[in-house]
This record gives C-alpha cells, structure tokens and sequence, in this order.
C-alpha cells in the first residue's frame, strides 16, 4: 500500500471514530428523556410508560417518560424541536401539534423541519358519546336532532386543534349539519360538562367514555375509525352509519429534534418497531384501546403530510380559527 493510499485510509477511520450521532453511540450515554404533550394518566401518557418500559429493558438504559402538558401538546413538541439532537431526547408527538396546530396558528416549531420522524406509534378511534339527556339513541337521530334544531346541538372538545375537535368539525361536513364547538382545556372538564348535560356530545377517547357507557350515564352513537375496534365490536363505525369513508383517528407517533443525525434515527426506529411488535406490549396496549402502529420513518412522514394536508383543506372549508 502506497503512502497515499494509507493516509486516505487512516482518514477515514478518524471520520468514523470521531463523527459524532453514529448508530455506533447507541444507546446514547445518558439516560433517555420520553417528553409527552399531555399530563399523566391519559392515551399519551399510558401508552409512553409501556412502551418506554420495555424500550429501557432492550437497550439496557434508562428511559424517563417527561410529561410536559399545555397548549395541546404544543409546549413538549417546541421543547423537543429545540433539544439536543443527540439521539437521548424522543417525543411522543400528537396529530393536533404535529397536523393540525400548523394551520391554526403561529407556533414556535415546524414539525416537517425542526421534528424528525422516528417511527409510527398508536392509533384509536374516538367515540361519539351523547347524554342520555338528549333522547338519541343512533347516529342517525342525533343528526335529524342537529337539523330540527339548528345551533341547539354543541359538542365538547380538549381543545381547539385537538383531535377531537377536528372530528367534530369533519362530522359536521359530512353530515351537511352545524353543530357549536365548546373547547374545553382537557378530557376531564369536558367529560364533567357533559355528565352534567350542559354540552350535547363529545368525540372521547374510549377509555375515558366506556366507563359511563356501561353505566348507562352516556349513549354510544359511533366510533370515528373505519373498522369496528376489537373491544367496541357493538358501537357501529360513522362509516357504516351513513357517511362511506369517514375516518378521524386520533394518533401519536414517535419523533425527535429535527437535527438528529440519520443514524440515530434509523437505530431508534428499529428499536421502537422492535417493541411495539412485541406480543406483549401489543396486548397491554390493545387492553387500554390503542393499536400499535410501527412504521418506517419514511412512511410516517409521508402519513404526516397526507394528515396535514387533510386537516388544512378541512380547516380552511370550515374557516375554522384558534380560540
């Protein structure tokens, strides 16, 4: 080997070794941060201690959920879109900041460019609950109620933005009907207001709403995915009710600091559709009513832009505006 040639060679061993962000620094040397949008106990929050506690068991590092809630998530996706990008800071996104927020207002981040995708999470329907007040008891009723009486159905949301929120407004086109949008700051206050019939109906979350679905407290009308869930095989799909094709999932996905060295992405990606495809994580998260939803991190970019785009047309048809 001539000289040349030995010195392109050692130049490209000190490129390897000193080239910060490759896969060969994983797991990174500090315990990894799971920054959620929302508080503890809700679908974000249940689904990041899953996943995080076996996602800790595989790497051999610790893996702390951080819940930083306000503005509909938005506070934790600014604070991860400015971290460091050294593969020890992931966020649980949510379609509100990472879709829909985008279109209503000015935010600090740009999720196609300060967020990288990592990897595809969870995904549930929400389910469209009435008080028993109302005197409906299919969909169908609920919208000749929203059409007898224009501008005396409301529906409650967790906020502008929100997932639920945007269901609401989808169903609203859909059904040629105009139902008033009464945001409220969480799932608890508007699971209160309308337990106590001072909002019609409300897209939740099932985990939150089945409780008082069994108690006879709420009517199930319909839930917001194409295809009936596995554990709600009684409650018909708004699809199947009269509106082909209708679909508002609510959804989070795996992403990190927009700068993150490819790598680093590729390894986590690997890592997070290595636990989601786990049998037992599976269950756990189906008995909390998520699907596991792995993907590449070049289809969950692609699932992002079709969202975004989805949510933008339907926001600018309703001329909808951040409250």
């Amino acid at each position: 080997m001539n000289q040349k040639i030995l010195l392109q060679a050692l130049a490209l061993v000190a490129l390897a070794v000193t080239t910060p962000g490759q896969a060969r620094d994983f797991p990174p040397k500090r315990p990894v941060t799971l920054v959620v949008g929302f508080a503890a106990g809700g679908a974000a929050d249940v689904a990041a201690r899953l996943i995080a506690k076996k996602l800790a068991e595989n790497i051999g590092q610790s893996v702390v959920v951080d819940n930083k809630g306000g503005a509909g998530g938005n506070i934790a996706h600014q604070f991860v879109a400015q971290a460091a990008p050294d593969g020890s800071v992931l966020l649980l996104g949510s379609v509100g900041p990472l879709a829909i927020a985008p279109h209503l207002m000015k935010l600090g981040y740009d999720p196609f460019k300060d967020l990288a995708a990592v990897s595809g999470g969870v995904n549930f329907p929400n389910v469209l609950v009435a008080h028993k007040g109302a005197g409906v008891k299919t969909l169908a009723e609920f919208v000749q109620l929203s059409k007898d009486k224009p501008g005396s159905v409301d529906f409650a949301s967790t906020g502008t933005g929100s997932a639920s929120h945007l269901a609401g407004e989808l169903f609203n086109q859909r059904a040629g009907i105009d139902m008033t949008h009464v945001p409220y700051k969480g799932g608890a206050p508007a699971l209160q207001d309308l337990l106590g019939e001072r909002v019609t109906a409300y897209f939740a979350a099932p985990p939150t709403a089945l409780p008082h679905v069994a108690s006879g407290k709420l009517i199930p009308l319909a839930t917001t995915g194409l295809t009936r869930p596995a554990y709600l095989p009684h409650i018909p799909t708004v699809a199947e009710s009269g509106f082909p094709g209708f679909e508002a999932l609510n959804w989070y996905a795996f992403v990190a600091p927009g700068k993150t060295p490819a790598p680093l992405l590729e390894r986590w990606n690997q890592e997070i559709v290595k636990v989601l495809s786990d049998l037992a994580v599976q269950e756990a998260l189906n008995q909390q009513g998520l699907t596991p939803q792995p993907t590449t991190r070049a289809e969950l970019t692609a699932f992002m832009k079709k969202e975004s785009m989805q949510w933008a047309a339907l926001i600018e048809e309703r001329k909808i505006a951040a409250q």
